[in-house]
């Protein structure tokens, strides 16, 4: 909308506000009273006409008040056009009475003062004539110019009692077009009315009632409207108030108590009182937009905070006007309310000044900016906030006796100056770093630490205002208003206050969490890596690794974590690290360990050992050789008999003998664990050597022939282990038992021999030794 019609919008619906304003000021009742104090029969005549009028003024005031501007602008036309017809016929009478006392009946010409006359009172009804054709363009001149039916009697020397019977005449024809104007236009209220609830249904039912609502508040400018009504009522009182005191009264009381009457002269209506709610949230908004654009200059108003429009310092002042009846109240004891009213939304404007300093404070700290002049002013603005809430809280306590609503307004002050204490040292931290141009260690688990007091010291404030309401609510004077304050109160400065803290304890402790259980780069890992952090674009001396695979500092990817669970990189999901994983010999032994335990008591041996599924003879042991890595196990237990056990170990010691009468050495085996045992009075450098020489001879056991293995057939049926090839590199592979008549050449690869073939022929080292 342009200004001129945004202006013409709210200035045109002001006179309708005032009209509404002074119908709920005028007390029907009383006026009645004092009409019958002065005439009974008067009384009788007028009552129910005084009744009638009072509800005529508010039909037809709220009528004009939601009337599309087009034909508000209409109305307005038409009613000034009526005033200036009035204007010339009234005009056009006094001349007429004027010449009848001047007795003059001769020519107009003849006579300077007659012709002085006459030529004014035409300049004056041809101007009329002329507005109100402009008025009503499609009217022509010669339709409002009956007024200057006497004039022209006059100049042709018409008699001059007969200029009264033409200035009737004139009346009366001016009458009757404005009745036949009125009779023209009789069904327009009708068809507005009904075109509007057309277009109202419309609305509604594309938008609902809340698009509704907006529309029509946009429309009419209820914001806009209201405050300049206000303004009008302001000025007025304020002219009323100086002009029925002398100067010496005025300049005794002070300006500022002058101020504080005049306002509170003008909340003597709801209509006032809302124009006043609507001047608040207006001035507050001024002051916010003045601190960004002290702040940050011009670009300050690029990119505003939809937050800070002083709707909640307005909704503040309504709700405590309205929880203190400040419209009943006396014109003095309005006054004092008021003040307190006042201080409670100058404490909130400090506390949104706050919140738009704070940020901009910390980042101009953090982002090394050399400019002195923003420094200055964010500087002065932090010391401003941290000295005038102090003072003020300081005031109202020495000046007013303690009650909630006082509380209220020094714990907002008292918090404000201590967030801004806590931004002041952040800022100070940022600052030193810079002009040490090193960083700080642990720079930013001090300023969570700042931070984290400043909460705590917030929630124990609001949570002894919430208390000393409540004990003042039960004991003293209870109200749903006040209690509706504490419960908003309750939710908003603590209930919140206390999750989001423990929010931040939580995301706090979980990054923590997450990045210990990341890898941590090495130096040969950040060589070849040869880049920055990818959040803080620095060079990293440490770094952690996720998963992915990406590198970021230790302290940037925890404040990353605080607010993403994602990588900053790929966007994937960053977990803590897996465990290693266990090598698949500790897997395999765990699970035959689960099958021993599930195992039934009647199914296992003497030793405790689960017998073969399959029987004594005809079944097969399924044996795997323990590993040598750090998951091996030293609780497995191999099947059989302890004494075969035994056997097996000196057998394997001879068999290890030939083995070395070939030029190579290799460990003797652990019969019970298969694990290769070396000789403990050899020196660790032959161990070693003998070690190496098998692997190198040996490098994988499939290669090995079964001679060399020492294996003959056992005469028992079972199955024994004689020597595992250490070096060998299957030897961490899970093996599975081969059944009976399996060929010989396909058990080489085999860590141990199995001795359950029923034919008595399976390869034991007992027969060869023998």
């Amino acid at each position: 909308m342009p200004f001129a019609e945004t202006v013409a919008n709210v200035a045109l619906r002001v006179p309708s506000v005032m009209v509404l304003d002074l119908l709920y000021k005028w007390d029907v009742s009383h006026f009645v009273e004092q009409i019958r104090a002065r005439n009974e029969e008067m009384l009788i005549k007028y009552k129910y006409v005084l009744w009638n009028v009072y509800y005529l003024g508010h039909f037809l005031s709220v009528l004009v008040l939601v009337l599309p501007l087009q034909h508000l602008v209409k109305l307005y036309l038409y009613l000034l056009t009526a005033s200036l017809l009035y204007m010339g016929h009234q005009t056009c009478r006094n001349y007429v009475l004027r010449e009848l006392e001047s007795g003059y009946d001769g020519a107009v010409y003849l006579d300077l003062m007659a012709m002085q006359r006459f030529l004014s009172a035409l300049t004056g009804q041809l101007l009329v004539s002329s507005l109100c054709s402009f008025f009503m363009k499609p009217k022509s001149f010669w339709l409002f110019s009956a007024h200057l039916l006497p004039l022209l009697a006059r100049l042709c020397m018409v008699p001059l009692t007969m200029l009264l019977v033409l200035n009737k005449l004139a009346i009366v024809f001016t009458s009757l077009e404005v009745l036949c104007f009125l009779l023209c236009n009789m069904f327009v209220p009708y068809n507005l009315a009904k075109s509007a609830y057309r277009e109202i249904v419309q609305e509604s039912e594309l938008y609902g009632v809340l698009g509704l609502g907006m529309m029509l508040w946009n429309q009419f400018a209820v914001p806009a409207l209201f405050t300049t009504f206000w303004l009008v009522l302001f000025v007025a009182e304020m002219y009323f108030y100086l002009s029925s005191r002398n100067q010496l009264t005025a300049s005794h009381e002070g300006l500022i108590f002058a101020f504080l009457t005049s306002v509170a002269g003008c909340c003597v209506t709801p209509y006032s009182l809302v124009g006043l709610t609507f001047t608040v949230s207006r001035l507050s908004l001024g002051l916010l937009t003045l601190c960004k654009f002290y702040l940050q200059g011009y670009s300050a108003f690029v990119n505003g905070n939809l937050m800070h429009r002083g709707v909640t310092e307005g909704v503040t002042f309504l709700l405590l006007a309205l929880q203190t009846d400040l419209i009943d109240l006396h014109v003095l004891q309005r006054t004092f309310l008021l003040s307190i009213i006042l201080f409670i939304i100058v404490a909130s404007i400090l506390q949104s000044m706050l919140e738009i300093t704070d940020p901009i404070v910390l980042a101009l700290g953090a982002s090394r900016n050399r400019s002195l002049w923003k420094h200055f002013r964010a500087a002065t603005m932090c010391l401003f906030l941290l000295v005038f809430p102090s003072f003020m809280a300081y005031r109202i306590a020495q000046f007013f006796e303690m009650d909630f609503w006082l509380l209220i307004i020094i714990s907002s002050s008292a918090l404000t100056s201590l967030q801004v204490t806590g931004t002041l040292f952040i800022y100070g931290l940022f600052v030193t770093e810079d002009l040490r141009r090193e960083a700080i260690e642990n720079l930013e688990d001090i300023i969570y630490y700042v931070n984290s007091s400043c909460r705590v010291l917030e929630f124990l404030v609001a949570v002894c205002v919430v208390a000393y309401g409540a004990v003042e609510s039960i004991f003293g004077e209870w109200s749903w208003m006040g209690a509706s304050v504490i419960v908003v109160h309750s939710y908003f400065n603590v209930w919140l206050r206390a999750r989001a803290g423990w929010n931040s304890f939580f995301l706090r402790r979980e990054a923590a969490r997450k990045i210990n259980s990341l890898s941590r780069a090495s130096q040969q890992q950040l060589q070849d890596y040869a880049d920055v952090c990818a959040i803080c674009y620095q060079v990293m001396r440490t770094a952690v690794v996720t998963v992915c695979g990406h590198y970021y500092h230790t302290s940037c990817l925890r404040r990353w974590l605080y607010v993403q669970k994602t990588c900053p990189m790929c966007h994937q999901l960053i977990k803590p690290s897996p465990p290693p994983p266990e090598p698949p010999q500790q897997a395999t032994e765990e699970e035959e360990a689960h099958e021993q335990r599930q195992a039934p008591p009647g199914d296992r041996d003497a030793n405790g050992i689960a017998a073969p599924a399959g029987g004594g003879g005809g079944g097969e042991e399924h044996t795997e050789a323990a590993g040598f890595g750090p998951g091996s196990s030293g609780d497995f237990r191999p099947q059989g008999d302890l004494r075969e056990n035994a056997a097996c170990r000196g057998e394997g010691r001879e068999s290890q003998q030939r083995t070395e009468s070939e030029g190579a050495q290799t460990p003797r085996v652990d019969g019970a664990f298969g694990i290769p045992e070396l000789e403990e009075d050899e020196p660790a450098e032959e161990r070693d050597s003998a070690v190496n020489a098998t692997g190198k001879e040996s490098p994988d056991c499939d290669q090995a022939p079964a001679e060399e293995l020492g294996l003959e057939p056992g005469t028992d049926g079972e199955d024994e282990m004689d020597a595992v090839c250490s070096e060998s590199p299957n030897a961490d592979q899970d093996f599975k038992p081969f059944p009976a008549g399996t060929p010989s050449e396909s058990k080489e690869s085999l860590p141990f021999s199995e001795r359950n073939d029923p034919s008595g022929l399976a390869p034991t080292l007992r027969d060869e030794e023998s």
